[in-house]
């Protein structure tokens, strides 16, 4: 990995990622680019300086002169600020996701845990955290029978924007495309639904495809009404849980492998577990906005 010399003419760095060249090594003919995306990922807008001594011709530079990552295969890491077009050209706010953390909602995210959603593995682990309070917010990775969920607002957050007023639909989001680990877990909907991932990639990270007119379990409106974590313009919220993998759930193995390599205590440092840190993405397929959420699977020793 290194840096493009931009200080010059402008270079345009292109390589396929590692889907696209397996699909390209297939040599059948098949192979064609259908589609690409542009992103900003290394860019930072507040450096766009309008008293530059010079005049406006200099407002830009120092954004120009930032430098510029060269093309990675790795689709993980790269494109998490997608470019838009959005017609509109009298816009002020660009829409955002938000965690909703009120108890209205049911949201998961245990306090003892910090920043981490926590994911009980086993039945084992979900009976010893089964004391005064602890287990509120901690997600059943096992049965999915409890009532603890991941849930994304969408919407324009300003006060100055009243929420009684629709978002437009060209900032709605209505598609949402989530990754993560398909070695650790899966995605379900709030009622214990299983969805099937759109594909898994070769570290392992399965993609999955919400839509709100076929996936509705995952995709709903904002209402004004809505216990909403967004102040301003209301769009859609994202609701969902994850499944422990049977892996997880039946031996330590992956523990061991790629686990910490120390026990973690939670409820009063009372009890060890064996702890793997993970990440699920989600970002909007019509905005292109993303966000990342810590994920901790536990076991108990």
């Amino acid at each position: 990995m290194g840096f493009l010399d931009n200080s010059g003419d402008i270079i345009l760095d292109a390589v396929l990622t590692d889907a696209g060249r397996k699909r390209l090594a297939r040599g059948d003919g098949s192979f064609k680019i259908a589609k690409f995306a542009l992103a900003d990922d290394e860019i930072n807008y507040g450096l766009y300086n309008y008293e530059h001594a010079s005049g406006s011709a200099y407002y830009d530079l120092e954004i120009l002169q930032t430098p510029v990552l060269e093309a990675f295969t790795n689709n993980g890491s790269s494109l998490k600020s997608k470019l838009i077009t959005i017609s509109k050209t009298n816009v002020l706010y660009l829409p955002v996701f938000k965690l909703n953390e009120s108890a209205g909602v049911t949201a998961a995210r245990n306090t003892v845990s910090g920043s981490y959603f926590l994911v009980a593995v086993d039945e084992n682990t979900w009976n010893r955290l089964d004391t005064a309070g602890f287990k509120t917010g901690i997600i059943d990775g096992f049965t999915n029978n409890n009532n603890y969920d991941i849930v994304i607002d969408q919407g324009l957050d300003t006060t100055a924007l009243a929420s009684e007023i629709a978002i437009n639909p060209e900032m709605q989001e209505t598609q949402y495309i989530i990754q993560m680990d398909n070695r650790l877990g899966s995605l379900i909907a709030t009622d214990g639904t299983s969805k099937s991932h759109s594909f898994v990639d070769d570290d392992n990270i399965a993609t999955y495809y919400i839509t709100q007119d076929t996936d509705s379990k995952f995709v709903t409106n904002l209402s004004p009404g809505d216990a909403s974590s967004i102040v301003g313009r209301l769009g859609s919220r994202l609701k969902f849980r994850i499944n422990a993998s049977l892996e997880l759930e039946t031996s330590t193995y992956l523990f061991d492998q790629i686990g910490l390599s120390s026990y973690v205590k939670y409820h009063d440092n009372a009890y060890t577990h064996h702890v793997i840190d993970s990440i699920v993405r989600v970002q909007g397929a019509t905005t292109g906005y993303s966000m990342e959420l810590p994920i901790r699977y536990i076991k108990k020793v």
